[in-house]
Order: C-alpha cells, then structure tokens, then sequence
C-alpha cells in the first residue's frame, strides 16, 4: 500500500506539458544563438570590408561616382565649393572623452553633385544657445580628400542648423540633414584633408571601432543555455 502511495506521489501530472514547454525553451535558445552569430558575421564581415577599403589609395571621386555603395569607406579627392550658408552641427559628439559637436556643411562637386562633408570634432560654445567657434569656410573652389561613407550612418534625431541670417544662433530641427534630402546624394564625405589650409580638420571624424564584438560569446551562451534545459528536463524526469 505504500509502495503504491510512493509511485503515485512522484509521478508526473502533466509530463508532456513539460517536455514541450523545454523543448519551446531549447528552439527560443537555438534562435537567439543563430540570430546572434549571423550578426558576429556580418560585423565581422563590414570590420573586413572597412580595414581594407581605409588603407586602400585616394582615388578621383568621379571614379567612383556610378557605384558608390561599392566606395564606401574609400578615401577619394574631389573638387568643389563649400556653402556656409547650409550647416549643420551634429549633438553629442565625443573627441577624446570632451563633448562637442560635429561640424557638417554643405558641399557642391565640380560635376554637379551635392552633398554634406563631415569636417570633423569642434568643441562646444559658451552655451547650448550659442554657435560654438566655427571653422572658416572659403567660398572658393577647393580640392579635398574624404572618406565616402553612405547617409544611414548618420544619427537620427535633433539637430541643430545654423541660422544663415544670424550665425551666432542655433536653430534646433529634427533631421537637420534632411531638409536637403531632395537635393543632396544619399552618401557624405569625411573630411580628411584639403589643399586649403583652412578647412584641414583639427580634429577628423575617427573609424568605427573595429572589434567584432561579443556576439560570438552570446552565440555560445545561448547554447549553452539550451544544454541547460535539456539537462535539466532529464534530471528532473529521471528524478520522478
């Protein structure tokens, strides 16, 4: 009598339940790692791609002008024209752990195309209302060397536009850049140098960190983790 009061104690009340329940647990782990490790992939794949186009040599921009998806984080060199009256200043951005601003400006190619230049980390003004001390922006036409990168790397968010009538004033916009997007190309340069003295940047846009990132280990966890909830399916179905 007792021996049948002991089996009927330990024995399961909803044992398949259970064994879907792990098993739900198990593919949500197997998901995750390969979500995981396909994005270890393709970071490791642009970390490639960015370390080999950097140190490749500057080439003339209208080499590149046809496919320049494929010129991404190329250096080229280009002729052209600033505009000062259509700037932009890029919020919390970072120069050696000082906040600042980068400094973006409009820009018009020899051949005709438009689109922003990144001039690089300026420091911030006396204020969050006052223009902090710009650059000088030469109105004629210069030659530069930038580095192409396309337009979704740029952050979204606000911004702030300087005012053409009153360049002492920011003017706080959402998606600053955008307000040219029908005539600007969906890609900007960095700059990196400039047959002007005046526009070389004191302090250029840096690369991309270039590490591959945890995802590899996250991969690994998860798995782990499914090991996890087999074992312990097991243990506790042999423990009944």
């Amino acid at each position: 009598m007792t021996d049948v009061k002991v089996s009927i104690k330990n024995k399961e009340n909803h044992p398949l339940v259970a064994t879907l329940l792990a098993l739900l647990l198990v593919g949500l782990c197997i998901w995750a790692s390969s979500w995981q490790y396909s994005r270890g992939v393709a970071r490791h794949a642009m970390n490639a791609r960015i370390a080999t186009h950097v140190l490749q040599n500057p080439v003339d921009f209208s080499t590149i002008a046809k496919d320049i998806n494929a010129a991404e984080w190329r250096k080229v060199s280009v002729q052209g024209t600033f505009d000062s009256s259509h700037q932009i200043l890029l919020r919390n951005r970072y120069s050696e752990g000082k906040y600042g601003f980068d400094l973006l400006t409009l820009f018009t190619a020899r051949s005709g195309e438009v689109f922003w230049v990144d001039r690089g980390w300026i420091a911030p003004g006396k204020n969050a209302t006052l223009t902090p001390e710009l650059p000088k922006t030469t109105s004629s036409e210069v030659q530069i060397l930038g580095r192409v990168r396309l337009d979704h790397w740029l952050p979204q968010g606000s911004f702030f536009a300087i005012s053409a009538s009153n360049q002492n004033k920011l003017v706080p916009q959402w998606n600053a850049q955008a307000k040219y997007s029908q005539e600007t190309q969906k890609y900007y340069l960095d700059l990196l140098d400039s047959n002007s003295v005046e526009l070389v940047p004191a302090s250029p846009v840096e690369l991309p960190d270039l590490s591959d990132g945890p995802h590899m280990a996250y991969a690994l966890q998860w798995l782990f983790f499914a090991g996890l909830v087999i074992y312990a399916r097991i243990r506790l179905r042999r423990g009944r």
